[in-house]
């Protein structure tokens, strides 16, 4: 391998985690455009459809090699229910019930916490730093989020419900990943976990009134959602969860509402204040602060 292959990779590298916070963070915009035109559970079974879809003819045309163990495709199966099904099952069915998004995104931006939370009752070492980091991190996320408290947000036992039940699968989907899945190619190991995903969410689909109505609108955001969001963020996920720790993984998704809310301003027009900015900057902190503890 030449000098110069060696430092685009190592650039690459470098560039995975902001990469993946702009893709994750378009996930809400997605939302705004896809929403009204489609019930959430069949929107997200076709999504997982097309991209099983493509994740197989990617997995074909490079002749990537298939998990070889059968245990191997169960951890996969689940790790699928978990982090697809799961939390964007709970995510888009709360918004769809009522949930304001950024009480969403508050909801399910505890993950870091959590996750810290179980690592350290089961041996893992979370270094003061990185309670730190992650305590400021979450401030911040308050901060970003609080100027939505109050617009159009339903608290119900159900938008709750959908909201926990996302943010135990994201949490949980990530640390079995960690504990139990062993290195393979992303793209088999995404066919495998949109597969599974499609599985468990085409009953609860098929029990949706609405039908799909396909527009401009939520055919660009079907579009997205396989192409940037699965084929993209989703394997750069599987890829930073292989390659770092649990801790400084999850506290990226710390970055996403952030991030978000600068896109809607730019796509939207909705207001940044002062508050908006103040929270930013602490949840850049923070993160910063788990991150260079895990390193």
């Amino acid at each position: 391998m030449t000098v110069a292959a060696t430092a685009r990779g190592s650039g690459w590298l470098r560039a995975m985690p902001a990469v993946f916070v702009l893709i994750w963070s378009t996930g809400f915009i997605v939302a705004r455009y896809g929403m009204p035109y489609a019930p959430p559970l069949k929107f997200l079974a076709v999504r997982y459809a097309l991209s099983l879809l493509c994740f197989c003819i990617w997995v074909a045309l490079a002749r990537v090699a298939w998990p070889k163990e059968r245990a191997q495709w169960g951890h996969l199966a689940a790790t699928g229910v978990l982090m697809q099904a799961g939390y964007l099952g709970g995510v888009w069915a709360a918004v769809h019930a009522g949930m304001g998004a950024g009480l969403v995104a508050l909801m399910v931006g505890i993950q870091p916490v959590l996750t810290a939370i179980w690592l350290s009752f089961t041996g893992g070492r979370i270094s003061q730093r990185q309670w730190a980091g992650l305590v400021l991190g979450f401030a911040g996320l308050v901060l970003v989020v609080s100027r939505k408290f109050g617009q159009g947000t339903e608290v119900s036992a159900l938008t709750m419900g959908l909201a926990v039940m996302a943010l135990l699968s994201i949490t949980a989907g990530t640390l079995y990943q960690k504990r139990f899945v062993a290195p393979c190619d992303v793209r088999s190991a995404s066919a495998v976990q949109m597969a599974a995903a499609l599985l468990v969410t085409l009953p609860f689909a098929a029990m949706e009134t609405q039908g799909i109505e396909w527009n401009v609108y939520s055919t660009g955001a079907m579009a997205w959602s396989v192409l940037v969001l699965s084929l993209g963020g989703s394997s750069l996920l599987y890829m930073l969860i292989q390659r770092g720790t649990a801790t400084a993984v999850t506290s990226l998704l710390y970055l996403v509402p952030p991030c978000t809310a600068v896109m809607a301003w730019l796509l939207f027009r909705e207001p940044i204040t002062l508050v908006t900015l103040l929270g930013i900057g602490l949840t850049a902190a923070g993160v910063s602060l788990v991150v260079r503890s895990a390193r």
